[in-house]
């Protein structure tokens, strides 16, 4: 529903070509992807089931795949699940007409845009460093593109007047792209947030969310940061936050 036929078979096929692969960035390329693939979506969608069933929050551990587009794959993105999930709730559940996507992974959430641009019930919203993957962006309904080394006073003041402006939008839903890339630490990233500052980011989201009594869904999204420590931290952070909701 949310993909080429044509290619998802190939994928699951196994006759992507090398370009397409490359594409994707994965290595090495071997079978345990596909079914790693699967894990990824069956648990977005779990989530997302979940999030509506108790109209409150769940969240994947994993997932977080913005940079798949309609017929191609591309940043370690295969598939993409919140394009997935927008869709399968739509479909599955009466009362989920609108989605708001809030992605505030380092990187554009361009797959996700490009899936809705011509789709006015799914609003994405993205921000993200402007000098950073995707070269070639796509356009979000609301892009906010951030210079190189921003920090937490400035990001999170931009970040708190766009929660404000998105209490506007209808929604039914909140998936929230949590990658914590923008971390100080992280080698694929260019921003300058503390743990601490990403603590707050989280805890803002939680907060907009809480207020519209929306149910939220939470996709995993990137981290790179090196050593990883820092990384597993902050996504330990966003978890405790996302159970103590």
């Amino acid at each position: 529903m949310a993909h080429d036929r044509s290619y998802v078979d190939s994928f699951f096929n196994g006759t992507l070509t090398d370009k397409e692969k490359r594409k994707i960035g994965l290595q090495p390329w071997n079978n345990e992807i596909i079914d790693r693939t699967r894990y990824i979506m069956g648990g977005s969608v779990e989530a997302m089931r979940s999030a509506v069933r108790s109209n409150g929050i769940a969240a994947n551990m994993a997932g977080g795949t913005h940079h798949a587009h309609f017929s191609f794959g591309s940043g370690y993105c295969i598939f993409n699940d919140l394009a997935i999930c927008a869709i399968k709730a739509q479909k599955d559940y009466e009362n989920i007409k609108n989605i708001l996507v809030i992605d505030l992974d380092v990187h554009q959430g361009d797959g996700t845009a490009s899936i809705f641009s011509d789709n006015k019930s799914v609003f994405t919203f993205s921000m993200h460093c402007d000098a950073n993957f995707p070269l070639k962006k796509a356009s979000s309904d609301l892009d906010i593109p951030l210079a190189k080394a921003t920090e937490d006073s400035d990001y999170l003041e931009i970040l708190s007047e766009n929660l404000n402006f998105l209490e506007k939008i209808n929604a039914d839903i909140v998936f929230f792209q949590a990658g914590v890339d923008t971390h100080e630490k992280d080698s694929l990233g260019h921003l300058n947030l503390s743990k601490e500052g990403l603590k707050e980011r989280n805890s803002m989201v939680l907060k907009f969310s809480k207020k519209r009594n929306l149910p939220l869904v939470v996709f995993m999204g990137g981290g790179y940061s090196n050593p990883i420590n820092y990384s597993v931290e902050s996504f330990v952070d966003l978890f405790i936050q996302c159970a103590d909701y």
